[in-house]
């Protein structure tokens, strides 16, 4: 984990509409130090029972910011690395790229993926999975572990 009270990464949620995903990983930021960044609409209150429950606790230990719109938190985040879009549409794997302190992990709604604008603007990449079986995705809370986790190896090899 970063030494200083910078996070090592940024995690963004785009229009997130599961209140427990989210509550999950507002959990696993908390636990890494991550920043999350929500931007709406939101699917639920963040006030949400559920929302709270997943993330128990942690709330405290928790740096989240909310932003109306993308244009917003594209416009005032404060985070220098390379902005990732995950999503199955992608080619390249978490394992083909190098991630970096202050990189910036881009997830979709749960029930429609990225929009085609944002996808456009940023790097791909996707969470390698079998592809002889009829599976589209991993839970949302899932895939964010799986590629928060990665990264933080990565960064801290």
């Amino acid at each position: 984990m970063q030494k200083n009270n910078q996070p090592p990464l940024h995690i963004v949620l785009f229009e997130p509409e599961i209140p427990p995903n989210t509550g999950n990983i507002a959990r696993l930021c908390a636990c890494t130090g991550c920043a999350l960044h929500l931007v709406h609409p939101l699917g639920f209150e963040i006030s949400d029972k559920q929302l709270r429950r997943a993330g128990l606790d942690y709330w405290e230990w928790l740096q989240v910011n909310e932003y109306d719109d993308w244009t917003q938190l594209h416009n005032n985040i404060q985070a220098k690395g390379t902005w990732y879009a995950l999503s199955t549409k992608a080619t390249n794997t978490i394992w083909d790229v190098k991630f970096k302190a202050d990189d910036v992990l881009v997830f979709g709604p749960e029930s429609r993926g990225l929009p085609a604008s944002i996808l456009a603007s940023l790097s791909m990449i996707k969470i390698p999975m079998r592809n002889d079986a009829p599976v589209r995705s991993l839970n949302l809370s899932s895939a964010c572990s799986i590629v928060t986790y990665e990264a933080l190896r990565e960064i801290n090899s």
